[in-house]
């Protein structure tokens, strides 16, 4: 696998390992990309969230005392909610049929970060005892702004054009705020809490990747993926980067 590090604001770390000849349940002519996100600096303290104007969120976490997820780090430097996606364009591919689903619970958006095809619908679910209020803060055709009422009310949406990244927050607590990466096609995925992502049955050939995070902006590489095998990439910030939005 050839990987080379692209021009990007702020300043960028990238190692890439080689590629591994492991058998890839794929059609043929398709391989997996492997990963990891790595933030090599410490991270810092996520502030509290202050719940005291409603009483209901309060009451629902009574006995802890919830934090902001702006950057979680595990103990060997693995960084969650990093969204990584494909550049360029390829084939039309249907999207799944199966939605994206999103809960407020705890009175917190979870997941954190989503991904979503152009086409699937975004499920959001309120199993809250109390009102929320979804938003995107879209400027791309993908608007919503809607009441869902309090216990298990759902909200669905069929997003409709490529979006990196749309915040979704809630208009009635302000600390409630999300980040869904719509994408044309399939080949994207987000970081899980020790930092690994796979993006399988990706087309053979060169292709450029990206991994955009909140708080550190997005990283570029380039890497060649081969039929049948995986290729295994790493991503690694300084924490010294600058947050801005992903390169179009």
């Amino acid at each position: 696998m050839r990987v080379r590090l692209l021009c990007v604001a702020g300043t960028l770390t990238l190692l890439a390992g080689g590629v591994q000849s492991v058998p890839v349940a794929a059609a043929q002519g398709t391989g997996s990309i492997r990963g990891h996100v790595r933030l090599t600096a410490s991270a810092s303290v996520n502030p509290p969230i202050r719940m005291g104007m409603d009483p209901a969120c309060g009451a629902v976490n009574a006995g802890t005392r919830p934090t902001q997820e702006f950057v979680v780090r595990a103990a060997d430097g693995g960084l969650a909610n990093a969204f990584v996606r494909l550049k360029g364009s390829f084939a039309a591919t249907p999207a799944p049929a199966t939605p994206v689903e999103i809960d407020q619970s705890g009175c917190v958006y979870r997941p954190h970060v989503v991904g979503i095809q152009v086409g699937q619908a975004l499920r959001v679910t309120n199993s809250d005892p109390t009102t929320h209020n979804v938003h995107s803060l879209s400027a791309l055709g993908n608007a919503f702004n809607v009441s869902q009422p309090r216990g298990g009310e759902s909200f669905q949406v069929v997003v409709g054009g490529e979006e990196l990244m749309m915040r979704v927050t809630c208009d009635v607590h302000s600390w409630m705020n999300i980040y869904v990466g719509v994408v044309a096609h399939p080949y994207f995925a987000v970081s899980g809490v020790d930092g690994s992502f796979t993006i399988d049955a990706v087309p053979a050939g060169h292709h450029t990747i990206e991994s955009w995070h909140e708080r550190f902006g997005p990283m570029a590489a380039e890497v060649d993926v081969l039929a049948g095998q995986v290729a295994a990439i790493e991503f690694r910030y300084a924490g010294t980067e600058t947050a801005a939005p992903p390169s179009r």
